[in-house]
């Protein structure tokens, strides 16, 4: 069931189910999250089942703004509170130390948890109705391409989910994730936001994954960020990396055999085959790829 999130009775409704225990799609800048009551650990391990999930992949924890971080996290460093001042709301997660007792199970059991505050406005009048933290990945199962509209995450999970409908993503590719629980900030998952920028914001170097494993040791083969295992957001289609030329060229070979093929390029090739499905790729990282791997019906 889809509901339109600019309607107060809906946000309603979609708080009302997420306090009973229940799950609810929501949209978000980057993509649309599959949520739960990030302090019922009954109510997140439904994210796992409807999503076929490893209980020990860590969730995201939405909040509706940073008074909420002290709810979850035992201390917040001076860089993480920096990078939190200028992108929050927006795509950026935060790790930072969990505190003892709250969200276990949203953490996959780690003594860490990843918190966003986004920059949606539907997406921050369902969280400040819910009153607590939304534990909440992408809306699809576990491994495929994320949802970008409310229509995708009906088409993962079927109408007896109440999903509210923000439009489109402006994003369209999953927030940013920096840990903060080591001396140094480390980027585990790129996003939209560019190493230049968080360091910036924060002040100092932001170490790659692993630059931060050589400073800290990587003791544990369990993922500490969400979107960070080896296979993640698959198409169910092939994939190849290819130049422009040898796009054509294979495009010219392959003629009306050419018809389930779908071309995603910076820049379009001067000739296409009948029925070839071809997108422009901007120039930006992310900005719209989900979405196009959906229409191409990867």
């Amino acid at each position: 069931m889809v509901l339109p999130g600019t309607d107060p009775q809906a946000i309603l409704e979609a708080a009302r189910r997420i306090q009973a225990g229940e799950l609810v799609g929501f949209p978000t800048e980057t993509v649309y999250g599959l949520g739960a009551d990030a302090s019922s650990d009954a109510a997140v391990a439904g994210i796992f089942a409807a999503k076929g999930r490893p209980a020990d992949h860590p969730l995201i924890v939405h909040v509706a703004d940073a008074a909420q971080v002290n709810n979850y996290a035992s201390s917040v460093p001076e860089f993480a509170q920096r990078l939190m001042n200028a992108f929050w709301p927006g795509p950026l997660t935060v790790i930072l130390p969990r505190k003892d007792g709250v969200a276990a199970a949203a953490a996959g059991g780690q003594n860490s948890i990843g918190l966003r505050c986004p920059a949606h406005p539907v997406a921050l009048a369902f969280l400040k109705a819910c009153k607590t933290g939304v534990a909440g990945p992408s809306a699809n199962r576990f491994g495929r391409v994320s949802p970008t509209t409310a229509q995708h995450v009906s088409q993962e999970f079927g109408d007896a989910l109440l999903v509210l409908d923000g439009g489109p993503c402006m994003v369209g590719i999953e927030s940013s994730i920096v840990d903060c629980t080591r001396s140094q900030p480390v980027l585990l998952r790129p996003g939209v936001l560019t190493r230049a920028q968080l360091e910036a914001a924060c002040g100092e170097p932001v170490l790659s994954r692993d630059e931060g494993d050589q400073l800290t040791g990587a003791t544990s083969t369990a993922p500490r960020a969400s979107g960070t295992l080896e296979a993640h957001y698959a198409p169910n289609a092939k994939v190849r990396l290819m130049e422009a030329g040898a796009i054509q060229t294979a495009l010219d070979l392959l003629g009306v055999d050419a018809a389930h093929i779908a071309v995603y390029a910076r820049a379009l090739c001067a000739s296409n085959p009948p029925n070839c499905c071809t997108g422009a790729c901007p120039m930006t990282p992310g900005h719209g790829t989900a979405a196009v791997c959906r229409a191409a019906r990867f």
